[in-house]
């Protein structure tokens, strides 16, 4: 019960990492705290007007869901660490991100950690909501529209395509649909411009920090 409970803090540790404001002070970028949506994640991090800190950001947010998943499925058996603890992993690296305890607790949506994640669980299962999202994205430019779509539809491909290669116990299956719900709900006023046809497209220049 120790290890378990060992790596679902680690995870979750990992998970408080909030890289938008990291990679922001060490490239000496505003806050994303401060301006546009006002979401530590990448899509606030590049309205800064610098991508390569918007790939970093990226690049690690997903990096922090995907490590504990794969460190537990790769080493974790020995230890007792199996489906169970996979699926708390996952979800506690992703409550990081979005509950960060370095940063007072308030974290960004968890997109990319969430796709981590999924990559975590396995290649295939993460290559399907990502690409999930870029179709979403490509033909409506909207990119939370694009995450709601993928983060919905990631349960379906888990249960549908799983067959026996990945998919494995309920547990797991019961993670992705918390961070599915999740993402809805850090999701809400973004589905209410939507609904209201003001939701910014990708792509729209908004107003750079000062």
């Amino acid at each position: 019960m120790l290890y378990p409970l060992l790596a679902t803090l680690a995870a979750y540790l990992l998970g408080s990492l909030s890289f938008a404001v990291i990679v922001s002070r060490a490239m000496g970028l505003s806050d994303p705290r401060t301006f546009g949506s006002k979401n530590p994640g990448a899509t606030n991090v590049l309205r800064s007007g610098s991508k390569p800190a918007a790939i970093a950001t990226l690049l690690l947010d997903g990096v922090k869901g995907w490590l504990p998943v794969a460190l537990v499925g790769w080493y974790g058996k020995p230890y007792g660490l199996e489906d169970g603890t996979i699926a708390l992993v996952g979800l506690a690296a992703f409550l990081g991100h979005l509950y960060p305890v370095f940063f007072k607790f308030v974290g960004g949506k968890g997109v990319a950690t969430a796709l981590g994640v999924l990559l975590g669980i396995h290649w295939a299962l993460g290559l399907m909501a990502i690409i999930t999202w870029l179709i979403m994205a490509y033909a409506f430019r909207y990119s939370s529209l694009a995450s709601l779509s993928a983060a919905l539809l990631a349960p379906v491909y888990y249960v549908l395509w799983g067959g026996t290669t990945w998919y494995t116990e309920t547990p797991v299956l019961l993670s992705i649909c918390a961070m599915g719900s999740l993402l809805v709900y850090r999701h809400r006023e973004n589905i209410a411009r939507l609904l209201k046809g003001t939701e910014s497209r990708l792509g729209k220049k908004t107003q750079k920090p000062g």
